[in-house]
């Protein structure tokens, strides 16, 4: 029986392969231990939403958990607007829109779809400036680029030859850790 990939984990393997498993070696560790300022703060946006603060109204869903037996992905979302179909996925900061962040809301919404919910419009959220972004809702083209990325996910081995991307290996909270030249 294969185990379901959690949707968060789709933007940390763009991000680089190794960090899911230096994440999982370490996530009994405090996470001080392994988390930098930017993680923190991206865990503290979050917090309303997490402990299902963000609204006492009956049409947000917020950290609801999601899954689709079809892609093998378990995870939650941020929020969604049940009267109007809107999934918002929240960052703290966003200055860049990246592949895994569309990758992380393409899952969410199929999750969602697979899940008998209706699903809409699909946003980005920028707390620190309040900005929207909207995102186009995924087609099965992107369903299709989606089950490709966990596949690899599934096949990836750490023996496997790693190409690195220096600028990547240098932003990364596990850089000290992994075995790549610095």
């Amino acid at each position: 029986m294969e185990e379901n990939i959690p949707i968060s984990w789709l933007n940390d393997f763009l991000f680089c392969p190794r960090s899911i498993f230096w994440h999982n070696l370490y996530g009994n560790f405090a996470k001080s231990t392994y988390q930098q300022t930017p993680q923190i703060k991206g865990l503290q946006a979050h917090e309303n939403i997490d402990k299902k603060r963000y609204s006492t109204s009956k049409k947000w869903l917020a950290s609801i958990d999601i899954f689709s037996e079809e892609l093998g992905l378990v995870g939650k979302i941020d929020l969604l607007n049940q009267e109007t179909g809107e999934l918002v996925e929240r960052k703290r900061t966003i200055k860049k829109i990246y592949d895994g962040y569309y990758l992380q809301v393409w899952a969410q919404y199929f999750c969602l779809v697979e899940m008998g919910y209706s699903v809409k419009k699909i946003f980005f959220h920028s707390l620190t400036d309040n900005k929207r972004y909207s995102i186009k809702i995924p087609t099965e083209t992107e369903k299709q680029k989606l089950k490709e990325i966990i596949l690899q996910m599934k096949h990836f081995s750490l023996e496997k030859k790693f190409s690195q991307n220096p600028h990547k290996c240098n932003h990364c909270i596990y850089c000290e850790l992994c075995d790549i030249p610095q």
